[in-house]
Order: C-alpha cells, then structure tokens, then sequence
C-alpha cells in the first residue's frame, strides 16, 4: 500500500526546478501574469518542504510540480548510479586557469577601485580587471561568463510575453469586431 507522502517532507532542488517548470505552463496559458509569476517563483525558490509547494499551486488546475517516490523504510539500497557528467562551460569543468581568473577577476575590480578611491594609483589601473575579463573571454568564449541555462529561460521568458501579447491584441480585435 502507497502512502500520501508528508506534507512536513524537505523538497530537492529538482522538485524546485519541476515547480517552476509547471508555474511557467500557466503564465503561458495566461492563468497567471508576469507580477504573480515573479512572486511565486520567489516563494517556490525558498520553499523547504512539499507543504510549501502545495500552497503555491493551491488555485491552480494541473500541472502541478512532480515528486520523486519516497523511498520506504525497508526498501533495499539502490545501485549507485553512475556520475551525471556536468556540462561543459559550467564551473564543474572548468580548468585551474579558469578558476583562478573567475576568482581574481571582482578582486582585481574592488582593488582598483579601492586604489582609485584613496588616490594610491591613477584610473588607469581599472584597465587591469578588464584586461583580465578579456582575456578570459579569449580564451574561453562566451560561456565563460555566461550560463546557458539562464539564456535558455530568458528567451523562453520573451517567447511566452510575445505569445500572452498576441493574444490579448487577438482578444481585443476580435471584442471591437463584435462591438461594431
């Protein structure tokens, strides 16, 4: 017999993730607007237990954010699993000369500006840190400073305003049709 599991139960950044995936299904069907899906996201970003989750989607129809299965009490071990690699650009896989230029980098930027600021060195030296961005952006490209997955939900972040523009211009052109 299946248990419901607790509503007391900690979340993993993978049910987050599910969240926010099914908070983003109803900003596109419109059920909710860009303010609303801003403060929800914030509050599934904070979330800690499936409690939590649930009083978000409350009054929303389906899809609601997917659990894993609750592994029973006298279950027997599982396997481990094989590594997940990480994806190439991300710190994971980063080289040390990568490291140490992401590390250096806002340090060089507060040296300088803290130089400038007591009047040690001229302004000069601001060139210093942004030499070192460029270089690392030579060497790396351009996922270096940028993460894909952020790109990736920023353009479907525009595709979904553009798609909830349309339909409010098709909406209102189609009331001044009935209208006249």
């Amino acid at each position: 017999m299946t248990e419901v599991p607790s509503p007391q139960l900690r979340i993993s950044d993978q049910n987050r993730e599910s969240a926010l995936s099914a908070l983003g299904e109803h900003m596109s069907a419109g059920r909710i607007d860009i303010d609303e899906y801003g403060e929800r996201s914030a509050r599934i970003t904070a979330a800690k237990t499936r409690g939590e989750l649930v009083e978000i989607f409350a009054d929303l129809p389906a899809p609601h954010p997917q659990y894993e299965d609750v592994p029973q009490a006298v279950a027997a071990p599982e396997p481990a699993a094989a590594p997940v690699p990480a994806r190439p650009g991300t710190p994971d896989n980063w080289s040390p000369p990568q490291r140490f230029l992401a590390a250096i980098v806002p340090l060089a930027f507060i040296a300088a500006i803290a130089l400038i600021a007591t009047g040690t060195l001229a302004w000069p030296i601001i060139f210093v840190p942004i030499g070192l961005t460029v270089l690392g952006k030579s060497m790396w490209g351009h996922d270096w400073n940028h993460d894909q997955n952020h790109r990736d939900r920023h353009d479907r972040h525009l595709r979904d305003r553009e798609r909830r523009r349309e339909l409010r211009d098709s909406f209102r052109d189609h009331r001044r049709g009935l209208d006249r």
